[in-house]
């Protein structure tokens, strides 16, 4: 009988390479940019959003780490870890870099570049669109950013395409109604304005 060492260490064998094989036949006639469409993991961005989150991506992984590094062994060098503020403070300060760091990377690695059309009449990805609510006054009507939270402009809301209000909104245009599932029920709405 095989020691659990065996089932411990990976197979080179035969029966690896066929996984690989299968793997890779599964695959045929999908890209990769399709594949992750389908798991929902594209991240809709135009060439702007791609080039400011690369620039904090090169920016926080060079400079950034390397401050914080000094920040951490600076306070490590007060005494007891335990009951030293400063290194937990800086230890902290690291995860929260360190979580922004994959999360651009994430965005990075899989993303699809749209462009935005400024002429369009429908709702598109990267539009703002502007909405009033069924039973609201035209004075109080919201402006929605359709597309990622990376590329919110100030003074605008996100409604990812993905969401339930932004999936129903692509494809409309000003003055059609919509209605869309909320965890309150059935809102409807009615599109005033893109740009």
């Amino acid at each position: 009988s095989p020691s659990l060492d065996h089932f411990a260490r990976p197979s080179t064998g035969i029966a690896n390479r066929a996984r690989v094989r299968i793997r890779h036949i599964t695959r045929i006639g999908t890209s990769p940019l399709d594949e992750k469409a389908m798991a929902g993991e594209i991240h809709r961005i135009t060439q702007e959003t791609l080039d400011k989150l690369q620039a904090e991506y090169d920016e926080l992984t060079t400079v950034g780490r390397t401050e914080i590094a000094r920040v951490i062994e600076s306070a490590r060098l007060l005494g007891d870890l335990s009951e030293n503020g400063d290194y937990h403070a800086a230890k902290d300060s690291q995860g929260k870099m360190e979580s922004r760091i994959r999360q651009i990377d994430n965005v990075i690695r899989n993303h699809e570049i749209v462009e935005r059309d400024e002429n369009s009449n429908t709702v598109e990805h990267a539009t703002i669109v502007q909405i009033v609510y069924e039973g609201d006054e035209d004075e109080d009507r919201q402006e929605f950013f359709i597309g990622s939270i990376e590329e919110k402009p100030d003074g605008v809301l996100v409604a990812s395409p993905t969401s339930p209000l932004g999936s129903a909104l692509l494809g409309h245009r000003v003055g059609e109604h919509v209605e869309y599932e909320a965890p309150s029920g059935v809102l409807r709405l009615t599109i005033v304005g893109i740009r």
